[in-house]
């Protein structure tokens, strides 16, 4: 893959002439140069947003700076340096509602360590019984799909609204049959991405209000989505919201977020009690009681000196644009999939099976594709990212976390998984790996290669891309 520095200004004059609202992004090459540099130093393609978003370097000064400008403890007292991380837990808490534009009488911001945290939170804590439906959308992340665990142990029913293939995309007929389903005075938790992490795929947010009207609680997972899309919480309601802040702005890592509408929140039964949960507990008289809000949800400390870096990280993010970062990223993502469905092989076979939208209408910034060879036969992922290691290039291969969108794509079906989980040592041992379903699954690909674009993305990453692809042209 030796690209000349002429063949990449005449592909990125040809791909601006076709997108030209990539120009109005250009302020996004200056926040690359300034706070990115590392990854042009280093002759870097950085293609896993979806994964993780990255910093920058001003970020990390500033949050340095920040820890050397005073002494903070642990809030949970009324000492000097508690109230000082007390004052900076809440001003992030304030933050955080500000920028999703929720407001302070709707909803509460609850810190957890990431996405996954946030979900738990709400399966555990979710009042399922016997006369309960838990709906769910078959592209949700693993950390949603888990929550089936908490349901089906109270007894609730589980529903998965199927996918649409090629798109992988929810047929509207179909949510509004489920959704019709509810019971009238149960509780009913319907949960869907706002974005696919496999696909890309953006469902539609009025699903939130359709549902409710329907007497369903709804769970909206936004991690994949709101690293690159606005998510206005005065315009919609979902009653949970779950997110990593790493994903948005890559620092700090282990801190995520809950947004709860206080009235959904108050329906929540937590199991257990922790430190910093309770107002008073007692173990003579066997009784506790729990705080009012969001800190009946926070077990333990919250990273009191980690959450000051939330407050850095939005702000670097709305400085950047978020409408900005969409439009990038829509621009990219259309000429490489442009690019990638063109690539064929000598005999005019394609190069690439792209999963998912071949068009930019309602998706992100995330392609998940597979490669095949001159006979159509699948390369496998794990040789496509060992190749791209050797390009400094860092995408993600596998299913993502994210079963249902895979087993969709690549065409695994239920009988197939059925046959490999009832086998006589799986059943006695309850262990089962991804080797394992490669070897039961015959003939078919257990994995994908992904890409996806963010803040720093630029031409050059989407073209060094493209010209890697060639080298699987035969």
């Amino acid at each position: 893959m030796n690209t000349t520095i002429e063949e990449l200004q005449q592909a990125e004059e040809q791909f601006l002439a076709k997108w030209p609202a990539y120009a109005a992004t250009g302020e996004l090459d200056c926040l690359r140069a300034t706070e990115f540099g590392r990854l042009d130093r280093l002759s870097h393609v950085y293609l896993d947003y979806t994964g993780a978003g990255l910093y920058g370097e001003s970020q990390v000064r500033e949050h340095a700076a920040f820890l050397e400008s005073a002494v903070f403890a642990n809030p949970h007292s009324h000492n000097p340096t508690s109230l000082e991380a007390t004052e900076r837990v809440e001003r992030c808490r304030a933050r955080i509602l500000d920028h999703f534009n929720a407001s302070s009488r709707e909803y509460a911001a609850i810190f957890t360590a990431n996405a996954s945290g946030a979900l738990k939170l709400v399966g555990e804590a979710f009042p399922f019984n016997s006369g309960s439906q838990y709906l769910l959308t078959f592209d949700n992340h693993n950390s949603v799909n888990g929550i089936r665990e908490f349901a089906r142990n109270r007894g609730a029913e589980i529903h998965y609204i199927p996918l649409t293939a090629p798109e992988l995309r929810v047929d509207p007929d179909h949510v509004a049959r489920y959704l019709s389903q509810g019971r009238a005075g149960t509780n009913q938790l319907f949960a869907y991405p706002a974005q696919s992490n496999f696909s890309g795929v953006q469902h539609p947010l009025e699903w939130i209000g359709q549902a409710q009207a329907k007497g369903w609680t709804v769970l909206l997972d936004a991690a994949a989505f709101v690293p690159t899309n606005r998510l206005d919480l005065s315009r919609w309601h979902p009653d949970f919201v779950s997110l990593s802040f790493y994903k948005m702005f890559g620092y700090p890592t282990g801190v995520g977020c809950l947004l709860a509408r206080k009235e959904a929140l108050r329906r929540l039964r937590r199991p257990w009690f922790a430190g910093g949960t309770i107002t008073v507990a007692s173990v003579q008289g066997d009784r506790f009681f729990l705080q009012e809000g969001a800190s009946a949800f926070e077990d333990g400390t919250v990273d009191f000196l980690g959450i000051p870096a939330v407050e850095i990280g939005l702000r670097f993010l709305e400085g950047a644009g978020v409408e900005r970062i969409h439009e990038r990223c829509r621009c990219l993502s259309a000429w490489l999939m442009e690019e990638l469905l063109a690539r064929r092989h000598h005999d005019g076979a394609p190069l690439v099976r792209l999963y998912g939208p071949a068009h930019t209408e309602s998706r992100g910034g995330t392609l998940t594709m597979n490669f095949l060879d001159a006979s159509g036969s699948v390369i496998d992922h794990l040789r496509v990212e060992e190749a791209a290691a050797r390009h400094n290039i860092s995408l993600r291969t596998g299913c993502f976390c994210n079963p249902g969108d895979g087993e969709i794509a690549l065409s695994i079906s239920k009988c197939e998984l059925t046959r490999c989980f009832g086998q006589p040592e799986v059943e006695a041992t309850s262990r089962f790996t991804v080797d394992d379903l490669r070897l039961c699954v015959t003939g078919k690909t257990t994995g994908a290669v992904r890409v996806s674009f963010g803040m720093a993305s630029n031409f050059a990453d989407a073209f060094r891309f493209a010209q890697f692809t060639t080298e699987f042209l035969g």
